[in-house]
């Protein structure tokens, strides 16, 4: 239940209003997590008025703020086909249309198709923290620890490289389904080949970053192992893991 709504106008009103110990804050960017129902009293802080809405690039580096919604992402010219195909995935127009970057990747499961898709890309975050300097993280090392992140903590930023090729390959029961199994597989020009794998667990998994794609096949196939839910065995995501990550190297060799 929501007992008091913020709105501050910058960065640092709201980490000293995320870091209070009472009442316990949430920053609120699209709210389509918040607007889910969460158990307890607490507080949200809307960001809209902080200015984390830009898309820019520099030089091969594509930054977004923080607030920056799905669909402002899809829209923007020159993004890589597959990973707009990812984030037409991860949710229709109309949460797209408020649902923000920066949320999707906190709370995302491991079943996301953008966070999945983003893992392989390498993605790193900015994080502002009340009365320091702003921090970076690979979202590889992020994604495992977030839940353990102490309050007062914002991500203003998430960059991400664009001289990559990407391909995104995924099983569901539906088109619209979240995937059963989904990977993506990012190339540099030099040869470095990283295989993200969701589909199952808390968020998805990185299974290879190498300097060449030497292995794919085997590396996705270990990486699923282990991963048994209710959706599907985990003989049955090993196998397709392999399956999947061919097929993404094949595209990405054909193109």
């Amino acid at each position: 239940m929501i007992i008091e709504y913020q709105r501050p106008k910058t960065v640092p009103e709201a980490l000293i209003l995320l870091a209070r110990d009472q009442p316990v804050s949430y920053p609120l960017g699209g709210g389509t997590f918040l607007n889910r129902g969460m158990d307890g009293q607490f507080a949200v802080v809307d960001l809209q008025a902080l200015g984390l809405t830009s898309i820019s690039q520099a030089g091969n580096q594509l930054n977004l703020g923080a607030t920056v919604t799905l669909q402002q992402l899809l829209d923007y010219k020159g993004l890589p086909e597959d990973l707009s195909t990812s984030i037409k995935h991860e949710a229709t127009y109309n949460l797209r249309q408020m649902a923000t970057i920066a949320g999707t990747l906190v709370t995302a499961n491991g079943r996301s198709p953008l966070a999945t898709c983003m893992l392989a890309l390498d993605a790193s975050l900015e994080i502002e923290e009340l009365n320091t300097t702003p921090r970076h993280a690979r979202l590889g090392d992020w994604l495992p620890i977030r839940a353990q992140n102490k309050p007062g903590n914002l991500i203003t930023k998430i960059s991400f490289p664009l001289n990559v090729s990407v391909a995104y390959e995924y099983i569901a029961r539906s088109p619209a389904d979240q995937p059963i199994i989904c990977a993506a597989i990012t190339r540099w020009a030099s040869g470095r080949t990283r295989l993200a794998l969701g589909g199952w667990g808390k968020a998805p998994i990185l299974a290879m970053d190498g300097p060449n794609s030497s292995g794919v096949e085997n590396a996705g196939k270990s990486a699923y192992s282990h991963a048994k839910d209710e959706w599907a065995s985990a003989e049955y995501r090993q196998e397709m893991a392999g399956v999947l990550a061919v097929r993404c190297l094949q595209r990405l060799m054909l193109s």
